[in-house]
């Protein structure tokens, strides 16, 4: 269950086949009519809740496929996806939307976010490294010093940088966008 925009302390949230169609309650899929905004959808039965679950997220019921016992979905990345029917969903969508449009202004802010995530802050340069540490590192200027693409086999260590990359450099031209044939 997570917090979802419009909710508000002391409110009752009802779950179950049975429930209303009201932002926070959760029901099977089969019981939310095509065009309705979900979160937290499960992905298998029971799972309690694998998409849409990130701030300001949600997914739009699609179409539902009583034969097979389906329902389809536009997830927040844009891609579709089937589910079974029967796999719950919360009714809104995620609170906390618009989190990322303030800037974080300081390291110790920055510092403080990551902090209780996991360890991935600060990231700091390959080439700003030592050589004992990074296969970018040392030398009078900085520079990697050899090709920043690496294979696929390479012992872990030297595993850095553009790994088995099948093309290097600037995107030119224009891209080709496959229509989705639904």
């Amino acid at each position: 269950m997570v917090a979802t925009e419009g909710m508000y302390t002391g409110q009752f949230v009802y779950c179950g086949k049975k429930a209303d169609l009201v932002v926070g309650n959760c029901l099977p899929l089969n019981r939310v009519p095509e065009g309705t905004i979900v979160c937290n959808i499960e992905a298998k039965v029971g799972d309690r809740g694998a998409f849409a679950r990130g701030s300001g997220c949600f997914a739009v019921v699609v179409s539902h496929d009583d034969d097979k016992g389906t329902t389809r979905l536009r997830l927040p990345s844009g891609g579709k996806k089937t589910v079974p029917s029967g796999v719950r969903a919360q009714i809104g969508i995620v609170a906390g939307g618009g989190r990322t449009d303030k800037p974080l202004l300081k390291a110790g802010r920055a510092y403080h976010k990551y902090r209780v995530k996991r360890n991935c802050w600060p990231k700091i340069r390959g080439v700003a490294k030592n050589p004992v540490e990074h296969p970018f590192g040392g030398g009078n200027h900085q520079h990697i010093g050899r090709p920043s693409t690496v294979a696929r086999d390479a012992p872990a260590g030297r595993k850095v940088g553009l790994i088995a990359a099948r093309r290097t450099g600037r995107l030119r031209g224009v891209k080709k966008v496959a229509q989705d044939k639904d």
